[in-house]
């Protein structure tokens, strides 16, 4: 016999009676009048779920849809696991790797001896097989089995990468999912059901495809691909690298920090930035020594992405390359606080282009680049404008301006200056670790616990407070830096391999700080369930010149 029991329906903001047991999908059946819009997972206790959760004792209980963040994050998990379905159906032997975002979409990989090649034809018959699926209505069963059980299954289907991960970790029991004959696990919820993710289309791309579901403007229509060349390339440079050192799953990694193996892995990583950032210099001075080339470089990235120690080591570089690097901060244009144009919100809007006053900045440019002396201004944030405290700067001899901030590759902020005499970098941490082969670490996860890091080691600034904020600094972006990424003459890829195992410990503790009644807890706990997959690494071998160093500490650097 059921036992009954009351949840709160944040959705309908009042009590609902269920029975004990009950899956919040048979839950929703009965108030689906109610809830129009078809959910796609729920937050259970500010915890995102699947549907086919039960329900054993009183909960809070808020439907998600699929244009929800979290819901957007299943939607995506379920279309990899379809994906993942067609390659094994089509293409026996074949592996599936989807190694990260890019383009509005997901970038994956079929590689060995019975992969096809990535043509118009093989992402046909894909996506033909992924929408039979839909057609089926199939559902995404959850399971949860002792992880030796767990181990085999997946040694039976060749997902050696989930096993070696799997051994790694020493958990008892793991949670996975199957769908017509075949189990995969997910770094959380799937949807209940294949006709819910109805939305996709598959583009071959380089040397695999672009995956997109459902576009953010349109969700009855599958997002546009946007082919960045360069971004690829930054990508797959270190994707070769990571392949190279035999480290490029959470799996691996952990294997390597168990065999002491770490501190190599460290001096190798580093040494790659020191070689990437030394070949950006060497063409800034093969365009300096063009005529009237390269005179100023422009530095852009989004948040937390290591912008500061990357221009703090590349004027390094430029030295030793005989150029002597001069420094502007973008900061010190800002329009005086009145004139600080408004976000959507009402509060005033630092990231906006037009927060800087762009006429006198490129008055000061022009002048510099004409050799005159220039008084620099400084922007007081208490008095909210710009003063003038005696600073000069001019240009002399081999000098070459180095100016950084988001907007470094917006042609607006500079438009007075000519192309050939702009240099523009693009940095980003660009994560090319992934946690296996069909879970990848998102690029904007490893920005936000870089930031969560440092703003509460400098600025005191709690986690709970750094995820409030941080859609509204992911809107920024979006605006005013990703549209222009493809514009930079260098990408320079930020991450490390070894970071989040050093981050994870610190992230954790201030993770756990997030209160449980509270919405952003969902975030918090998801964020500790992706760093639970990375063993801990103490950043004892790191150097204090590590672009890593800027978020953890211990720079030799002054910020």
């Amino acid at each position: 016999m059921s036992t009954t029991l009351k949840i709160y329906c944040t959705n309908l903001r009042e009590y609902v009676d269920v029975a004990g047991g009950e899956t919040l999908l048979d839950i929703y059946a009965r108030l689906a009048d109610r809830i129009p819009a078809h959910p796609i997972c729920a937050r259970v206790n500010n915890k995102t779920e699947d549907l086919c959760y039960p329900v054993f004792a009183p909960k809070q209980v808020e439907f998600l849809t699929a244009d929800t963040p979290s819901g957007e994050r299943v939607y995506i998990r379920s279309l990899c696991m379809m994906l993942y379905r067609a390659v094994t159906a089509l293409y026996p032997g074949a592996r599936l790797i989807i190694e990260h975002s890019m383009g509005h979409g997901y970038y994956c990989r079929l590689t060995g001896d019975r992969a096809p090649e990535p043509s118009q034809s093989t992402a046909d018959a894909l996506l033909g097989y992924m929408h039979q699926l839909v057609d089926r209505a199939l559902p995404f069963e959850r399971r949860e089995s002792l992880t030796a059980d767990v181990i085999a299954t997946f040694e039976r289907q060749g997902l050696h990468d989930k096993v070696r991960l799997l051994r790694s970790l020493h958990n008892l029991y793991t949670v996975y999912y199957t769908l017509d004959g075949i189990s995969d696990s997910y770094v959380g919820a799937l949807a209940p059901s294949t006709d819910i993710c109805s939305v996709f289309s598959l583009h071959p791309f380089k040397a695999g495809f672009l995956l997109m579901g459902r576009s953010k403007t349109d969700p009855t229509r599958a997002e546009e691909p946007v082919m960045q060349e360069k971004m690829y390339r930054a990508f797959t440079d270190y994707l070769a690298f990571n392949r190279v050192i035999g480290v490029s799953d959470a799996g691996l990694l952990n294997q390597a920090i168990a065999r002491k193996e770490a501190p190599m892995l460290i001096n190798v990583a580093e040494a790659l930035h020191d070689k990437m950032i030394g070949r950006i210099s060497d063409e800034i001075l093969r365009r300096y020594d063009e005529e009237d080339g390269a005179r100023i470089v422009l530095i852009a990235g989004p948040s937390s992405s290591g912008k500061t120690t990357f221009t703090k080591r590349l004027a390094i570089q430029l030295m030793t390359n005989l150029l002597e690097p001069k420094m502007i901060s973008l900061d010190d244009y800002f329009v005086n606080r009145e004139d600080t144009p408004l976000d959507a919100d009402g509060e005033y809007d630092y990231e906006s282009l037009h927060a800087l006053d762009l006429d006198q900045f490129n008055s000061d440019l022009n002048r510099l680049l004409a050799g005159e002396e220039v008084p620099l201004p400084t922007y007081s944030f208490e008095a909210g404008r710009r003063v003038y405290k005696g600073n000069t700067l001019k240009l002399t001899g081999r000098s070459v301006l180095l100016i950084e901030g988001i907007h470094g590759l917006n042609p607006e902020l500079t438009a007075s200056i000519e192309r050939r005499q702009k240099f523009l970098i693009y940095v980003s941490a660009l994560t090319t670790m992934s946690i296996d082969d069909h879970n990848w670490v998102p690029t904007s996860d490893n920005r936000l616990l870089r930031r969560m890091v440092r703003d509460h080691k400098y600025r005191g600034v709690s986690a709970l407070d750094t995820i409030r904020r941080w859609p509204s600094v992911r809107r920024g972006e979006d605006k005013w830096i990703y549209p222009y990424q493809e514009n930079a003459d260098a990408m320079f890829n930020s991450s490390l391999i070894f970071e989040l195992s050093v981050i994870r410990d610190l992230a954790d503790e201030l993770l756990r700080g997030v209160p449980r009644d509270l919405p952003e807890y969902a975030e918090a706990y998801r964020l500790r369930a992706l760093l639970s997959y990375f063993e801990p690494l103490t950043d004892r071998n790191i150097p204090s010149t590590s672009l890593l160093r800027e978020f953890l500490g211990g720079s030799s650097f002054h910020y």
